[in-house]
């Protein structure tokens, strides 16, 4: 087989076994981000794979660069990191994509065993109520509309039905453009 249709094989099954799962995204068709723990957990972290060209013969891209896992030091992901391209070097030459999160999951407290999460939320209140005090409270201004002029109204009646709402299909150049720019994506992928 090809890695193309290796690919497309594991792209099917990723798809199917994952569907409905609230921690599995799928970025593009060769690249895919899943969520290990659940929200709020302060051991979560996010783990995007990212598929190369002649992917699984070589090794995914493998990330943790994600927002998600600002709260978490660079050693550990770097420690993270490390453990996955062990288990990488195992699986090279097969569909890994899977094994990788799972392998994630079964480990996830061995992985975050040096954790200690960093509270951003305390230290962003304590900034805020610091400074607060500082402005006046007469200092606070009424925020005006912004008034329309006969013209713009004119305009706005006009793009709009007697409710005040859009007419039907007035964004459909925006998918039309859309769906043009995937079929020329899709035509140079193939």
């Amino acid at each position: 087989m090809s890695a193309n249709e290796d690919q497309e094989m594991e792209l099917e099954a990723l798809r199917s076994i994952y569907e409905g799962d609230e921690s599995f995204r799928e970025l593009s068709p060769v690249s895919f981000q899943y969520r290990i723990g659940e929200n709020g957990d302060p051991k979560a972290f996010l783990i995007e794979i990212s598929w190369t060209e002649t992917y699984p013969q070589t090794p995914p891209i493998i990330s943790m660069n994600a927002f998600f896992n600002n709260t978490i030091s660079s050693a550990v992901k770097q420690s993270i990191l490390a453990k996955l391209q062990e288990a990488v070097e195992v699986n090279l030459g097969t569909a890994m994509t899977y094994t990788l999160f799972e392998y994630a999951k079964d480990n996830k407290e061995q992985f975050m065993e040096n954790h200690h999460p960093v509270n951003s939320t305390t230290s962003i209140s304590n900034i805020i109520s610091v400074e607060t005090p500082n402005i006046a409270p007469s200092s606070k201004k009424k925020d005006k509309r912004e008034q329309l002029s006969k013209a713009q109204k004119r305009k706005l009646a006009d793009k709009t039905d007697h409710k005040g709402e859009l007419p039907r299909g007035w964004n459909w150049v925006d998918v039309v453009k859309v769906y043009n720019i995937y079929s020329l994506l899709f035509k140079k992928l193939f």
